[in-house]
């Protein structure tokens, strides 16, 4: 019995330490890529090279691992693959990466908090969430997901008084000291990263979809950082044009940007998540993302010295108390069994209670107990006229 159930408290404490352990890696890339892009490093060339290593290091072990459960490709899995692989490793990074030159890490990683909003309502316009306007949970939902909105809002034009936090005072460069980012560069930036959040969105909720049909998760991973590296090569090689200097790279901070992102965050990150989509759905997923804004917030105030002011201090706080609402209104859908899940265990339970004739002519009712549970009252006999 003890085996038993620390089995199970390790089956449902899995998906959780999972989704955290991915949020420890994101956060370390943010700072990392941060300073990578600080030193001149081209977001495009970067993005190239980060998928370039994930699919080093993830393709052997999907050609190997995946050879006995990798599905047919068919035509409309790889069209799923080059949508996935523009969605995400191109758009969405390009885009993010982007804002951060314009902002600082810590705002990057605070707007990403939309993503669990909007990763609800595409699962919910797509049927892979359900909502019922009257009830207190769908009602915390959609509270959650205004307040994630608003919160955002109030970290993009609200500056506030500096906090002045001892480790961000000193020498260091003027754009790391001061962390100053005019109005112009905050909406800039905002927009950059709210429309990367969105196709990160669509990614998420595409991933889990292709998962059904294509139900190799480290297949996909490779197919998704493969074609991720042509796409976005084509479009590194457009955007910088006539500047080749930008595709060098050394034994340096861009080096072990593109190597850190490439093995963790391109390529165990799509492996892990979409094992946990899997089992707890996209929402899930994306719900855990503060938890890297929290990582960075306190980091970057050290290692970057990123001043941190009060009105993005106060709009990533109602971006958190929106998240809790929201994920609070998906757990309570989660615990809560549905009409069709009662329904489908007293068919369960009435298919389960079966007749049987012994040799004697006597009918023999069994009641087959639930999983888990065993009973000797379970056995009835019944004799009846031969």
């Amino acid at each position: 019995m003890a085996s038993e159930k620390s089995n199970k408290f390790l089956t449902r404490v899995k998906p959780f330490a999972a989704v955290i352990f991915l949020q420890f890696g994101l956060a370390g890339m943010d700072l990392i890529s941060k300073a990578a892009l600080n030193e001149g490093m081209s977001n495009y060339v970067f993005v190239v090279y980060r998928h370039a290593v994930a699919t080093a290091v993830i393709a052997p072990f999907a050609i190997i691992l995946d050879k006995k459960i990798r599905p047919k490709m068919t035509l409309s899995t790889f069209v799923k693959l080059m949508v996935l692989s523009l969605l995400e490793p191109v758009i969405d990074q390009n885009l993010y990466f982007l804002g951060m030159k314009y902002t600082t890490a810590t705002f990057a990683a605070a707007m990403c908090n939309i993503l669990p909003a909007i990763t609800f309502v595409m699962a919910w316009l797509f049927r892979l969430e359900k909502v019922k306007f009257k009830s207190i949970n769908s009602q915390a939902k959609i509270v959650g997901t205004l307040a994630t909105v608003g919160g955002a809002m109030i970290m993009t034009l609200v500056r506030g008084p500096n906090l002045h936090l001892p480790w961000t005072e000193g020498t260091g460069s003027q754009v790391h000291q001061t962390g100053v980012i005019d109005l112009q560069h905050a909406i800039k930036g905002a927009v950059f990263i709210t429309i990367g959040c969105l196709s990160w969105g669509c990614f998420m909720i595409l991933q889990a979809i292709t998962l059904k049909t294509y139900p190799a998760e480290l297949s996909l991973t490779a197919w998704i950082c493969t074609l991720g590296t042509a796409e976005g090569a084509v479009v590194a090689l457009i955007m910088e044009r006539g500047n080749a200097a930008v595709w060098s790279i050394n034994w340096d901070t861009k080096f072990l940007a593109a190597l850190y992102s490439g093995v963790f965050c391109s390529g165990l990150a799509y492996y892990i998540q979409g094992i946990v989509m899997k089992e707890r759905g996209p929402v899930f997923v994306t719900s855990f993302s503060p938890l890297s804004m929290v990582i960075v917030a306190i980091l970057s105030s050290f290692i970057l010295r990123e001043i941190l002011y009060l009105g993005r201090l106060m709009g990533a706080m109602v971006i958190v108390a929106g998240l809790y609402l929201v994920v609070w209104g998906k757990r309570k859908d989660y615990e809560s069994p549905s009409i069709e899940d009662l329904s489908s265990d007293e068919q369960m339970t009435n298919a389960n209670s079966t007749n049987k004739e012994n040799f004697n002519h006597e009918v023999i009712t069994i009641d087959i107990p639930k999983e888990g549970t065993f009973s000797t009252d379970g056995v009835r006999a019944q004799k009846t006229a031969s």
